[in-house]
């Protein structure tokens, strides 16, 4: 059942797998302060989180204290306590998606030990922290990471559970697991927690045959294990809100598969890139995971007629979900991390056969592709657009040119040690120099992010801003602004995303601007947040604005005067 080089280490000792093991789990969880919130996806769903913390509701979900069903709420359960235990901050709100790219890792390495190795699941651990979009999605707050977690779990104990050696009792505790997994992935992200495993049994069994598979799937106790999980929340917050299964079910479901209500369209081909760049350091690797697949590795010679093909199932499980989203009317790139524990799965036990040829192969690729980013990079800090002064592209272009010195130095560092200590150890650095490299790379964003997410016009609107003061968002939904307030916003004219939330409770919201500018003008003090565009009509219509902070992206003003600043005071000397 495993491979024959589970205990080969090629020159590396446990003490030193563990430190390196230590030291991707530091830099992991680490870095998870390392940018500010990007929107829309990381501040809205940080800002949700806090608004559940702020207001002790954890059943009704809101949005700028408007009703938000679009999606189910464990990930933002997980995020609100991450801000009970450790307070309110970005590495707080990244906290789940951490937790969850990191198990996913562990549980795929846990079953790709069980079926092919120690060394297969070290590599198999190796892979999926160098690729960069399991590495990037597991550091940037969506829900994306926390399904893709659920997933790889229901992926790795459904293979644990159907090894041919687990006990009776072992498979059936690892199939509830499995179902545990599935209810969780559902109250992240709806129904497809279950349409995805299904499709991939249904898939599996018509290619393999191995209906009797069904018959070790335990049904019956794993639906109601799976009902215990997900009930709760659906029947309370359908008590509470008779409005949210028509929305939730109809419009966030069948409407976003089957059309481009959503506007997130995209080709027939709008993934592949994305799987391309997601894993890159690995492409060389597919032909030898096609081999593991038609090999039917994992598999002795001589078992049953039909056995369980975990090879196959891996395979199936990454191409049946990626041909689902790419048939979607709604696309997103993070809709196709769940196929990256397959992958890595796969490509573990690709990689614990490689000859050194195929491996320097890889390794050579990388190579090419680090000079050439080095050589790109003086170019990236000549660039200069009115929305990104150059300043920012410079500091971007020091980061990225770090990302590919980074590159350089473990494809060069790879091509020694595959000399001089064997495969395993230049794997090893590779992927740790692949990881090391997409941090530091998306670290550089940074640049960009910060000025995006109106952080650096906190401590300007915090000067006037009292706990009472309304804030009014005119025709422009900030999604990372009010996080940073610690306050939500008053929609004006534009409700964006927030359509269903302002037609279940119209009085949270203000419709038109001219209502708006009459509230402004006659009603208490307040500030408010627009673009440049809406303040350049407001001032044209007379409307009495006095400028708190601003930025490329949006102005903050007041209706009433703004405090003088204070003159420094001369010296006495």
């Amino acid at each position: 059942m495993r491979s024959s080089s589970t205990s080969r280490y090629a020159g590396l000792s446990v003490g030193v797998i563990a430190a390196i093991s230590l030291g991707i789990l530091l830099v992991w969880f680490g870095t998870l302060d390392m940018r500010h919130l990007l929107r829309s996806d990381e501040g809205r769903y940080a800002e949700i989180a806090r608004e559940m913390f702020a207001t002790g509701d954890w059943v009704t979900i809101r949005y700028q204290a408007l009703k938000y069903f679009e999606k189910p709420p464990f990930h933002l359960w997980v995020t609100a306590l991450s801000y009970t235990l450790f307070g309110i901050g970005d590495w707080q709100a990244r906290l789940c998606v951490a937790l969850s790219g990191a198990i996913g890792l562990l549980v795929s390495m846990l079953a790709a030990h069980r079926w092919f190795g120690l060394r297969a699941a070290l590599l198999t651990g190796l892979v999926l922290v160098a690729a960069p979009m399991w590495n990037v999605a597991a550091h940037f707050n969506s829900l994306d990471m926390t399904l893709s977690g659920a997933m790889a779990c229901v992926l790795a104990f459904m293979l644990l559970a159907q090894h041919p050696e687990a006990t009776p009792s072992a498979r059936r505790n690892w199939m509830l697991a499995c179902w545990v997994a599935m209810g969780v992935a559902v109250l992240t992200k709806g129904l497809v927690g279950i349409a995805l495993p299904g499709l991939v049994l249904v898939v599996y069994t018509l290619v393999t045959r191995d209906f009797g598979l069904w018959r070790r799937l335990h049904l019956v106790a794993g639906i109601v294990l799976m009902l215990v999980v997900t009930v709760p929340w659906f029947w309370l917050v359908s008590e509470r809100n008779p409005e949210f299964l028509n929305f939730f079910f109809i419009h966030e479901h069948w409407q976003r598969y089957t059309s481009t209500v959503h506007s997130r369209k995209g080709p027939l081909w709008y993934f592949l890139p994305l799987l391309v760049a997601g894993f890159l350091p690995w492409l060389g690797v597919f032909p030898g995971m096609w081999q593991a697949v038609r090999e039917r590795a994992g598999v002795e010679r001589g078992s049953a007629p039909r056995p369980f093909q975990p090879a196959m199932l891996a395979a199936i499980w990454a191409i049946a979900i990626f041909a689902f989203f790419s048939l979607s009317g709604s696309k997103l790139p993070g809709y196709i991390v769940p196929i990256f524990p397959a992958l890595g799965i796969l490509a573990g036990v690709a990689l614990d056969t490689a000859t050194e040829r195929s491996w320097l192969r890889q390794v050579n690729f990388m190579l090419v592709l680090a000079v050439l980013g080095l050589l790109a990079t003086p170019y990236v800090a000549t660039l200069d657009k009115p929305s990104t002064p150059n300043v920012v592209y410079r500091e971007f272009a020091l980061w990225i040119g770090l990302a590919f010195a980074c590159m350089l130095a473990g494809t060069l560092l790879a091509r020694h040690l595959v000399r001089s200590r064997g495969v395993f150890p230049s794997i090893v650095a590779y992927a740790v120099a692949m990881f090391l490299c997409a941090t530091l790379a998306f670290r550089g964003h940074e640049a960009m992010g910060r000025p995006a997410s109106g952080a650096d016009l906190v401590p300007a609107i915090s000067e006037v801003l009292t706990p009472d003061m309304p804030i009014y968002s005119v025709r422009l939904l900030d999604h990372t602004l009010p996080f940073y307030l610690r306050r939500t916003t008053i929609l004006v004219e534009h409700p964006d995303e927030l359509e269903f939330g302002v037609g279940q409770e119209p009085q949270k919201w203000i419709p038109t601007v001219d209502a708006f500018v009459e509230r402004w003008k006659q009603g208490p003090h307040a500030i408010a947040i627009m673009s440049a565009d809406t303040f350049k009509d407001l001032a044209a219509r007379g409307v009495p604005m006095n400028t708190v902070a601003e930025d490329k992206r949006r102005i903050v003003v007041a209706n009433f005067p703004l405090p003088a600043p204070a003159r420094p005071q001369p010296s006495k000397d």
